[in-house]
């Protein structure tokens, strides 16, 4: 047989967002070259012996080597965080280049290059976050990083180093709307948690359970309703990030019902933890603050059929690696530390997909085509990736994932490739993970062994995901593409 390939899939039973079939996938050059039955020969041939192939993840809100104000310090840079990917079927993780007050955001861009560096083993493009909103800031710098492929930015309404007022996030929304950018918020109540955590902590309310009654649904239902409210006001689309539970939920079906363009994302902890897994012994509960924090079992459900009817576009890992012991991580402030002290962020970078195909696909809670739009296909479209990354499709990336569904499996932190010293999801059953995950036609991750190499990732550009306004043409927006 001649060789027509470099890498030629053979027998894959491909599922996209919207098809499934038998093909052979023929890959040149780090892309899909062809797709068909009986191709020609490859260098390097894999027989996929009828297993189901899917794009590989996109995992489009995860923190890296991400400069941190407290004196924490996250427990995986750009080479353990994109193993730990590759080895979980992501092939593209966008992090955040994150301002802090009083730096400018070039600024913070260069640091967050600089610590990329040449370490990713997979393909990676960058969020903004922005926290100090100067003049130079909207006029000049966003505009201009916009240009250049950073085409989404990240607003918090809580945090204190972070939080941005509601005219300061109507500023940004609206460089959002003129230069065609996709807006990310954290939306939660920042005064009334600040007033609930005083009264606990006077209480002597201070271990990690507490975290979850410092923020409750209704902050998180206040927080999205007007974050929606001003996006309306505005006219621009907006992503309302790791949304918790019903309250929050309600909020955004609403929004979507009346035709806004309000995009929703959730997250693992939100099907697999609940509040009691705050509720440990000793310090033990630490291991699970996060923010908005897991609600209860009745909200899990909730969140589980909101992925199945369309609410959610996006299921991200929101991976915040900190250690737990040692002097950088949750017990930076020591291991009696009150919950406010604790670093907000769960790790999760590698468990994301096998646990949504096994408990979401594989339990029959989501098809498989719903399994693709909300890992790959949704978040290369908002963040202005597609079709490069986030389908099967000749002249895209040879993204692949071959899974194995027939070897059940306990995850337990010691096989998985962070380096994270816990994994909140120890114990949980899986039936599904992958068997090789190809970056651009490389395979990174075969059967059980890591074969990816720092700087095989390149950096990515972003194209605008949302057509850029007129300035003074009126308040409402042309339509929009993804």
């Amino acid at each position: 047989m001649s060789v027509a390939f470099d890498v030629v899939i053979r027998h894959a039973d491909i599922a996209t967002a919207t098809d499934r079939y038998l093909a052979d996938i023929g890959i040149v050059n780090g892309r899909i070259e062809a797709i068909g039955k009986h191709l020609g020969g490859g260098r390097e041939e894999i027989d996929a012996q009828g297993r189901l192939v899917t794009p590989g993840g996109v995992d489009s809100h995860c923190h890296l080597d991400q400069p941190m104000s407290d004196g924490a310090k996250m427990a995986d840079d750009f080479l353990s965080g994109t193993r730990s990917a590759a080895c979980g079927g992501t092939t593209t993780v966008i992090p955040f280049a994150c301002q802090f007050k009083g730096q400018s955001l070039q600024a913070a861009v260069d640091d967050y290059h600089q610590r990329a560096g040449q370490s990713s083993a997979i393909d990676y493009a960058f969020h903004l976050i922005v926290s100090d909103p100067t003049p130079q800031v909207l006029h000049e710098e966003l505009p201009r990083l916009v240009a250049q492929g950073y085409t989404s930015f990240k607003l918090y309404m809580t945090y204190d180093d972070m939080k941005l007022n509601d005219r300061q996030i109507l500023k940004l929304l609206s460089v959002a709307r003129a230069e065609g950018a996709m807006t990310m918020i954290h939306a939660e109540n920042a005064d009334c948690i600040a007033w609930l955590t005083e009264q606990l902590l006077d209480a002597g309310m201070t271990a990690p359970r507490y975290h979850a009654h410092a923020r409750p649904m209704l902050l998180e239902r206040e927080a999205t309703h007007r974050a929606i409210a001003l996006a309306e006001l505005v006219d621009v689309p907006m992503l309302v990030v790791h949304v918790s539970g019903q309250e929050a939920v309600a909020q955004i079906r609403a929004a979507q019902g009346l035709g806004l363009k309000i995009y929703a994302e959730t997250c693992p902890q939100y099907l697999m933890l609940t509040a009691d897994d705050l509720d440990q012994d000793g310090f033990e509960g630490a291991k699970c603050i996060c923010s908005p924090p897991p609600r209860d079992k009745a909200n899990q459900d909730v969140i589980w059929r909101a992925l199945d009817n369309g609410t959610f576009q996006v299921f991200s890992s929101d991976h915040a690696p900190f250690a737990f012991e040692g002097p950088h991580g949750k017990q930076v402030h020591g291991d009696d530390a009150p919950f406010t002290e604790v670093p907000n962020g769960i790790p999760g970078l590698e468990t994301r997909l096998p646990l949504l195909m096994s408990h979401g696909v594989l339990d029959g809670r989501i098809d498989v085509h719903r399994f693709v739009d909300l890992t790959s296909t949704q978040a290369a479209k908002l963040y202005g990736l597609f079709p490069r990354k986030g389908t099967i499709a000749v002249g895209s990336d040879a993204d692949l994932v071959v899974w194995d569904l027939e070897t059940p499996r306990t995850i337990q932190n010691s096989a998985l490739h962070h380096n994270v010293d816990y994994t909140p999801y120890e114990g949980i059953e899986v039936k599904a993970w992958p068997a090789i995950t190809l970056s651009r036609g490389v395979v990174v991750w075969r059967d059980g062994q890591y074969l990816g190499q720092a700087g095989h990732g390149q950096f990515l550009a972003c194209e605008r995901p949302v057509p850029a306004q007129v300035r003074g043409r009126g308040h409402r927006s042309p339509v929009w593409r993804p």
